[in-house]
C-alpha cells in the first residue's frame, strides 16, 4: 500500500470515534509499530487533531469538511480581519483554533501570488475598519506618518506582499499618494464629505500608480 494510500485509510479509521490500540493500528495496515507512530506524526504535522490517551488508544476528534471554495478578495480581506481579532482574544481555545485555522489556509495560498498571511496580525489593524468606513462614505482623513499631518482623501486599499496600504488623494501634498498602514501613528476621520473631481477620482489614481 502507498504511503499516501495508507494515510487517508489511517484518517479513516482514527475518524470512526472509537479508540484504537497502536498495535491493531498497525496490523490494519500490515505495517510495523514504529513505521505507524512515523505516519501518525505525519498526521498530527498536516494539522488532523489526533488524540492519544494511555489504555485506550489512538482517535481523532470530528472534523469538518469543506469543499474547494472561491473567494473574493474582499471576502478574503474579511476572512484575514476575523481571524486576527479571534487570534488575540482572552479565550485560549479560540485564539489558538484561530491561529491554526490560520496555518492551514496559508499552506493552501501558498501558491497565490499576493494572498494575505491569515497567521500574521497586520500593523495598523485597528486603523483598517476606519479607512474602509472612511472611503464608503467618502470622509476625509488626517493622518499622521513620521510626526507631520496629512489630510487624505482614502481612495482604496490595496495589500501588496503582507503590506496593507490606503491610497487616495492627498489634499497636503497635492498629488495621488498611498501609504503602509503600519507607518500611520495617528488617525481621524474629518468632519464632512468629498465629492468625485476630475484628475483626482479611484480611475485617475489607478492610472497614476
Amino acid at each position: 500500500m502507498k504511503r499516501k494510500d495508507r494515510l487517508a485509510k489511517l484518517t479513516a479509521l482514527l475518524r470512526s470515534g472509537d479508540h484504537h490500540q497502536g498495535e491493531a493500528l498497525a496490523a490494519q495496515l500490515g505495517v510495523s509499530l514504529r513505521t505507524l507512530y512515523r505516519d501518525m506524526d505525519t498526521l498530527v504535522a498536516s494539522g488532523v487533531s489526533v488524540q492519544g490517551e494511555r489504555g485506550k488508544g489512538y482517535r481523532v476528534s470530528r472534523a469538518i469538511d469543506l469543499p474547494p471554495l472561491q473567494l473574493s478578495e474582499v471576502e478574503m480581506e474579511a476572512l484575514q480581519l476575523g481571524l486576527a481579532a479571534v487570534s488575540q482574544s482572552n479565550d485560549r481555545d479560540l485564539a489558538e483554533a484561530a491561529r491554526a485555522l490560520g496555518r492551514k489556509l496559508d499552506a493552501h495560498l501558498s501558491e497565490v501570488e499576493n494572498a494575505p498571511r491569515l497567521t500574521e496580525l497586520p500593523q495598523g489593524f485597528a486603523h483598517l475598519t476606519t479607512i474602509r468606513h472612511a472611503i464608503r462614505a467618502r470622509q476625509k482623513l488626517l493622518l499622521t506618518l513620521d510626526g507631520a499631518p496629512r489630510t487624505l482623501r482614502p481612495l482604496a486599499l490595496e495589500y501588496w506582499g503582507r503590506i496593507w496600504l490606503v491610497q487616495g488623494w492627498c489634499e497636503t501634498t497635492r498629488g495621488f499618494a498611498e501609504h503602509p498602514i503600519s507607518e500611520i501613528s495617528a488617525l481621524r476621520v474629518l468632519p464632512g464629505l468629498f465629492v468625485e473631481e476630475a484628475g483626482k477620482t479611484l480611475g485617475d489614481l489607478r492610472r497614476a500608480l
